[in-house]
């Protein structure tokens, strides 16, 4: 099924949301960020005027009843405090001022509202679900969102939006294509907008391979097990007892939960096999699940990023090790934590690279300049265009279309396949309508 869309308005007046199957013109881009000046924007967004310190602000959800994020605010806050132990960007001291989303649409448009009254000069490496609440007000004050976690269709249109990850729908395009070999697919997704979203991503990649489509199986994302659903996903992936068939949960941190239920309801089909994105799991917990002998053996799951083992995470981690050492909300393999590195990288690239006044509108102008950002080999170089190769289908400012496959053996995380692969292609046949 395709889900029902679900764009908003922004406060910007001339400016609106495309639909996702109409291309978005650069001149209608370049419009709306031209705009911004004129579109309520917050005098005093300035964060690095003259020796004061560069204000930005991170959020997440946390101590939720669905996913919850804490690592990335607790690492945006280490990373400052390394920053400026080194002597601070480009000779400013960095200032991260933090918000917890709550998972909750109201919470997340006060994160904004706060950032917008602190001045801050961008929100960088955050996680939300509920873009329609916190991106009119960073709109309207001109405020750049870098390095969000890719969760919602708006922060691959948002002109002022700059991901550094594919977000979900790379992850599931570049999962489906590795399923091409799979029997039935189900796809277990959570009942909400975000998740209406998934299957047809998903199914994007299975068309690339020539798979018929997945089907599609609703859930809450707040449950305390998930027995009917596990058992009717094995039901609808065993319709062919001579073929394999691969239940695919999509549920953000309550994918342990399901897979809790799944490996009790699991033993009376054992041909069926699991695949999922990163994000939903990681080697944490498949560590706490049993690691070889628990439910994700076998299994593929799709990345952003390297695997954490790889030592182009060495920076990372030593920022871990001299600054929060001991603080349990921060997992190097954790994906939250991992894109708000990148996205922190990028942001001091951008603040180096700057001559003047650290401001919201100069980091803007920077990236909007066609400005390369590099991230050690960790994704590919990453430049926003107003239109990129993916606007037709809705993600004009989506910079970054690779993913690593990787599996479960033997208990770890490892590639499955060396390198990246591009889906572009695979994304660019993708039915959202």
């Amino acid at each position: 099924m395709t889900g029902r869309r679900h764009f908003r308005s922004t406060v910007l007046p001339t400016c609106t949301r495309p639909d996702r199957a109409t291309a978005v013109s650069a001149a209608a881009l370049v419009a709306c960020v031209s705009l911004i000046a004129g579109c309520g924007v917050i005098p005093g967004v300035t964060g690095g005027s003259g020796d004061d310190p560069i204000k930005v602000m991170t959020w997440a959800p946390e101590n939720t009843n669905a996913t919850n994020k804490a690592g990335m605010p607790a690492f945006a806050k280490a990373y400052a405090r390394w920053v400026n132990a080194q002597g601070g960007l480009n000779g400013h001291k960095i200032t991260v001022l933090t918000c917890n989303d709550r998972n909750d649409s109201v919470a997340a448009a006060r994160c904004a509202q706060r950032a917008v009254s602190e001045g801050v000069v961008a929100v960088v490496g955050s996680y939300s679900q509920y873009a329609d609440s916190f991106l009119p007000p960073l709109e309207g004050a001109g405020i750049p969102y870098i390095g969000g976690y890719g969760v919602t269709s708006d922060e691959f249109t948002s002109p002022l939006s700059y991901p550094v990850n594919g977000g979900q729908p790379t992850l599931l395009a570049g999962l489906g294509k590795a399923l091409s070999d799979c029997g039935p697919v189900t796809l277990v997704r959570p009942d909400t907008v975000a998740g209406d979203e998934l299957s047809p991503l998903l199914d994007s990649g299975l068309t690339a391979g020539g798979h018929s489509a997945t089907k599609d199986l609703r859930a809450p994302e707040d449950a305390t097990e998930y027995s009917r659903q596990s058992e009717r996903a094995l039901q609808q992936t065993t319709t062919d007892p001579a073929t394999k068939g691969c239940v695919v949960p999509a549920l953000g941190d309550r994918t342990d939960t399901f897979m809790d239920s799944f490996r009790r309801a699991r033993d009376t089909y054992p041909t069926v096999r699991t695949a999922m994105v990163l994000g939903n799991v990681d080697q944490t917990e498949i560590n706490a699940s049993g690691g070889q002998s628990g439910p994700y053996e076998g299994s593929y799951i799709t990345g952003w990023y390297p695997v954490e083992t790889d030592s182009r995470w060495n920076p990372m981690k030593k920022v871990i090790s001299e600054e929060a050492f001991g603080d349990n909300r921060i997992d190097a393999a954790d994906t939250g934590v991992q894109t708000t590195w990148i996205a922190y990288s990028a942001f001091k690239e951008v603040v180096e690279s700057l001559t003047g006044e650290v401001t919201a509108d100069a980091v803007r102008e920077a990236l909007d300049d066609g400005m390369k950002v590099a991230t050690g080999g960790l994704t590919p170089t990453l430049q926003w265009k107003f239109q990129g190769p993916l606007a037709a289908v809705g993600f004009p400012r989506l910079a970054n279309t690779d993913v690593s496959l990787q599996i479960v053996r033997k208990g770890r995380l490892v590639l499955a396949k060396k390198g990246f692969t591009d889906v572009t292609d695979t994304l660019k046949n993708a039915d959202l309508n």
